[in-house]
């Protein structure tokens, strides 16, 4: 089947939407210059890390396409987490680290794309939705700051072992 974007100009077609990640244009990413929205990183800046502090972007890829999504609304996965009500496409990875990661997965803390956290109240799924997403790549896996949640980066080959 075929997925509806076929022949639109402008977008890319994925044969699994649900698995598409990346930043959502307007989240607020945290950079060593303070709070910046994701449109305006480019290689070279230097973001605030989970894992080693700081990483340097190696590159930032714009993608406008249609996907599954996932409405977070804020404070709904912890005490200002996000800071604002959000949208992530639906396989994007977040680190949890609360009763969350204990009940579901019997572990402190798991990255699990968001489409697994949906609860139809607080969480939302939206399938089909136009996004301009942003890849950010570095030299290897990092969770970053992300509207106050913290996201895996983009990775390549999406195999993206528990980075935290």
């Amino acid at each position: 089947m075929e997925p509806k974007t076929v022949g639109l100009k402008g977008f890319n077609a994925a044969s699994d939407t649900k698995n598409i990640s990346g930043l959502v244009a307007g989240s607020v990413i945290m950079t060593l210059e303070g709070e910046m929205p994701v449109q305006f990183l480019s290689p070279g800046d230097r973001v605030v890390t989970r894992d080693t502090g700081m990483a340097t972007i190696k590159a930032v890829r714009p993608r406008k396409l249609v996907c599954d999504a996932v409405a977070i609304m804020a404070g709904s996965l912890g005490h200002t987490r996000p800071d604002r009500d959000v949208v992530v496409p639906a396989g994007q990875k977040i680190l949890i680290r609360d009763w969350r990661a204990e009940a579901l997965f019997g572990q402190k803390q798991a990255m699990i794309p968001a489409a697994q956290l949906v609860d139809g109240e607080f969480l939302t799924l939206h399938e089909g939705v136009e996004l301009t997403i942003y890849e950010i790549e570095f030299d290897r896996a990092h969770v970053i700051y992300a509207d106050g949640l913290e996201v895996a980066s983009y990775i390549a080959d999406s195999a993206f072992a528990d980075a935290a």
